[in-house]
């Protein structure tokens, strides 16, 4: 169109209105009808890709990422309508100083201006059609990164955010300080952090790397690759509780396209209840078909039990044929005995925290008893507490309650008649499960569920456990290393460290030995470790003042406590 003045602009864009007022109405109401169909293209695209043989053909790659599912405005936009989400933020954006457009989040008037954080990202190298990227960090962006270690190592969260005014996008500092945020219930804050650091990491990355091709590869052993899971994860995390499960599903897809071999932060334990709640079946189906042969899904429980109920939903869906709604029905029923029979453990803490109360034949019979809780290994009690633990609400359903119930007692029937697959099933729970991997012990780690996290073993509690790096890897292939202090923090005990936190200028040790001959001087460096430690616990309580109570008019009191 072209640009006139103000005046008969004015009057030109009126009578526009008043013609289309009647056919195409507003902007905002053509992208909902646009989604909307997109959705029924994309439903009835899943009907017709079912085959005879039940495989599902789609031509796109299964972990393929759409840019569109990214942005939650345009989820909370299908739930609640354009102008409830976006109300009037069109005429604000307009006068908005130019930004950068990302994908993974929209930049904020109110962040920091943006420059260049000293981060970069490289391609290592291309097999078989699949590039492998790294990020990078710059001379000047090491020496903030070795301050940030030192701030962390101070324990004191106003050394970060001190840190965060001089460098406002350092990612390690924006992930550590949003977990001190969510601890202090500002998950707004928190989640405006991740938000800034996920928008740092993707202005550095490579002009070839892609989110949405499903094959750009990054390697979680590499320290620099490791805030930008940890960032996608936390940012999963928010947009879940924020009740966007299907923008949830797509960064779960996006974190396992970026290592789908190794799976870092181990999302396959949650790719699952996000497709559930986000209503994507037949993605959850299609990927259990897929993946089963090479990667055993079969053996987690929160594939074990989901893939059924993704079946039993779908045949719950009146468009459906009738001959896929049996087919359905059948692989449901035919999957969840599977499942209660390789995991018998999962159902009694499932009715618990459904409230259900199991009938008298199930709550009497040995096999759903309490001896399955006791006797599974760890590593199996581990599963199954972290998929009951968050995924019990999708089980509420009468319906489903009604379907399950059917289900148990078949399986209690083949239990009474010696089936085969019943031993075959203790069997395999006696060899495998033995130990978990470290990938889902991180991935507990930062899923914080109680139960779970109550469940893990004693050699991963009792390390620290740092937000910016949870259980890094054994092999990490490390490209800089940090300089060596003066002082050996490390080589302090407990005691020393905590009264070090109380008092900085306090230090068990002394000053470090340099003449080399320490056997000859422990007995006298440990007298005087000791006099230090008496004289600083002496400093300290002298320095404690008690405030008296006041005193009252009437010491005998009425004997009124208001």
């Amino acid at each position: 169109q072209p640009v006139l003045c103000n005046k008969p602009r004015k009057k030109k864009k009126k009578r526009k209105t008043k013609k289309t007022s009647a056919g195409e109405t507003q902007e905002d109401n053509d992208l909902e009808d646009i989604d909307s169909l997109l959705e029924k293209i994309d439903d009835t695209n899943g009907l017709s890709q079912q085959t005879q043989g039940g495989i599902i053909a789609d031509s796109r790659p299964l972990l393929y990422v759409e840019h569109r599912n990214l942005n939650p405005e345009n989820e909370l936009k299908r739930y609640f309508g354009a102008r409830a989400v976006l109300g009037d933020q069109r005429p604000r954006q307009r006068q908005r100083q130019y930004v950068r457009s990302t994908w993974l989040t929209a930049p904020k008037n109110t962040w920091p201006r943006y420059s260049k954080t000293g981060i970069a990202m490289q391609l290592l190298d291309t097999r078989r059609g699949v590039q492998h990227f790294a990020f990078e960090h710059h001379r000047e962006y090491q020496q903030v990164q070795f301050k940030f270690l030192d701030a962390v190592e101070s324990m004191d969260p106003n050394n970060i955010v001190l840190l965060l005014q001089m460098n406002p996008y350092h990612v390690d500092s924006l992930l550590q300080l949003s977990d001190v945020c969510r601890m202090q219930e500002d998950q707004e804050m928190a989640r405006d952090l991740v938000e800034r650091a996920l928008y740092s990491l993707e202005c550095a990355f490579h002009p070839v790397f892609s989110l949405t091709s499903g094959t750009c590869r990054l390697d979680y052993r590499r320290p620099e690759n490791r805030a930008f899971f940890l960032a996608l994860f936390k940012h999963l995390m928010f947009l879940e509780k924020r009740g966007c499960p299907r923008t949830a599903l797509e960064f779960c897809k996006l974190i396992l396209s970026l290592d789908p071999e190794n799976d870092p932060l181990c999302v396959l334990l949650m790719i699952d209840f996000l497709s559930l709640r986000a209503r994507e079946y037949t993605f959850l189906t299609r990927m259990f078909q897929e993946w089963e042969s090479h990667r055993n899904l079969s053996q987690l429980p929160n594939f074990a039990f989901s893939v059924p109920l993704a079946y039993f939903f779908q045949s719950q869906q009146e468009e459906r044929s009738e001959m896929e709604l049996s087919q359905a029905r059948e692989r449901a029923a035919r999957l969840i005995q599977l499942a209660l029979i390789m995991f018998p453990s999962v159902l009694m803490p499932l009715l618990d925290h459904c409230s259900v109360q199991p009938d008298a034949r199930v709550a009497s019979h040995s096999f759903f008893g309490l001896n399955a809780q006791i006797s599974q290994p760890p590593a199996l009690n581990q599963l199954t507490t972290l998929y009951v633990g968050r995924t019990h609400s999708l089980w509420k359903d009468p319906a489903v309650m009604a379907w399950l119930e059917t289900n148990v007692h078949e399986v209690l029937a083949m239990v009474d008649a010696r089936d085969p697959l019943v031993e075959e099933a203790e069997t395999k729970r006696k060899v495998r499960y033995q130990s978990a991997p470290r990938n889902i012990y991180r991935h507990v780690i930062l899923s914080e569920m109680k139960e779970a996290t109550a469940a893990l073993p004693l050699e991963v509690t009792s390390q620290p456990v740092m937000g910016f790096d949870p259980l890094p890897p054994l092999d990490s292939i490390i490209s800089y290393t940090r300089p060596e202090r003066t002082n050996h923090p490390s080589n302090e005990s407990t005691l020393s460290l905590f009264f070090r936190s109380l008092l900085p200028n306090f230090n068990l040790q002394g000053d470090v030995r340099h003449d080399g001959d320490e056997e000859a001087g422990a007995g006298q460096d440990l007298n005087q470790g000791v006099n230090r430690l008496m004289a600083a616990m002496r400093d300290m309580l002298a320095n404690i003042q008690f405030q008296e109570p006041p005193r009252d008019d009437n010491p005998e009191g009425d004997g009124d406590w208001d």
